[in-house]
């Protein structure tokens, strides 16, 4: 008996999640959390954007591991609204990404387009996981052991 997985788009949708989560925490650690340490911004404004980079980090790989479970549940239609709870929030996110970049320095537009695309692309999956209809599945390959 192996696992079967009822929503390919989820099962993506949630090892895209967890690649963003170890990407984001990658450069956060490599290039950007480094660079703040070196400005001359007060320790409070750093400790705040320390953590609220992190929470992205966190809520990528929460979102991640729950789409990977949701893509094992039977009945999907019992999970759509947790799917669609997601999508808002992605689409909270961007909003805020380009409105704040926007209303600060419109000309930085540009340098969020990969972040937007990354979003868009994400929740297109998402919205085609919670779109289908039939009960399809696959059942996954189980290691097997050689006697």
């Amino acid at each position: 008996m192996g696992i079967r997985v009822r929503n390919l788009y989820y099962l993506f949708a949630g090892v895209l999640a967890v690649l963003f989560a170890i990407t984001h925490v990658w450069n956060g650690q490599s290039t950007v959390l480094p660079a703040l340490q070196m400005s001359s911004i007060a320790m409070d404004t750093r400790i705040v954007f320390m953590y609220v980079w992190h929470m992205i980090t966190a809520e990528n790989l929460v979102f991640g591991i729950v789409f990977i479970f949701m893509s094992l549940q039977r009945e999907q239609s019992k999970i759509r609204s947790a799917a669609w709870t997601i999508v808002l929030l992605l689409l909270v996110r961007l909003m805020v990404i380009l409105g704040i970049t926007a209303y600060q320095d419109a000309s930085a537009l540009m340098d969020t387009l990969i972040d937007s695309i990354a979003i868009v692309i994400y929740g297109v999956i998402i919205l085609l996981g919670i779109k289908t209809k039939k009960e399809k599945f696959r059942e996954l390959p189980q290691s097997s052991t050689v006697k």
